[in-house]
């Protein structure tokens, strides 16, 4: 599958879209480098306190967030691809090495693919992120724990970040 060719199915995909005042250069290091995923992943108040990236299809994207209350949700998945500055996809369906998951981790409620794409734009960076369902189910269970809400917090989050460094 290529990012660029697939087409959002509305009943099984959320997506969300934003032109941010940032050049896509800045926003891909703060989706690929760990000590600043641990600043901004995880929408406030929760917290990403453990993050482990091996930057290649087949690599590890690892993080573990901390909810509120003390809980911890680790989440492991598994880069697809990677387009330097431009897109990275990844799933937590299949393990590294592109192994299926025995769903250990996370909150086991359901799986996604996610697609987060950089386009360079007049004012800064087109940022759209896609998560794949397997059903319209799934889809509504993210959809109702706040996709769009939390996307982009997280969002506002790394712009944060990234304006501060």
């Amino acid at each position: 599958m290529t990012a660029l060719l697939y087409k959002p199915d509305p009943a099984l995909d959320l997506s969300f879209e934003r032109i941010v005042d940032v050049a896509p250069e800045l926003i891909w290091k703060a989706w690929t480098t760990p000590k600043l995923i641990l600043k901004w992943f995880t929408p406030a108040p929760w917290k990403t306190v453990d993050c482990e990236i091996d930057l290649r299809p087949g690599g590890i994207f690892r993080t573990t967030m901390l909810s509120p209350d003390g809980k911890e949700y680790p989440n492991t998945g598994c880069y697809l691809e990677v387009v330097e500055n431009e897109r990275l996809v990844w799933t937590d369906a299949l393990e590294p090495g592109f192994r299926p998951t025995r769903r250990t981790t996370g909150t086991g409620i359901f799986s996604f693919t996610a697609v987060v794409s950089l386009a360079r734009h007049a004012r800064g960076t087109r940022y759209t992120a896609l998560a794949m369902h397997r059903s319209a189910a799934d889809r509504k269970v993210h959809f109702d724990m706040g996709f769009e809400e939390g996307w982009g917090k997280a969002l506002d989050q790394l712009l944060e970040v990234v304006r501060a460094s």
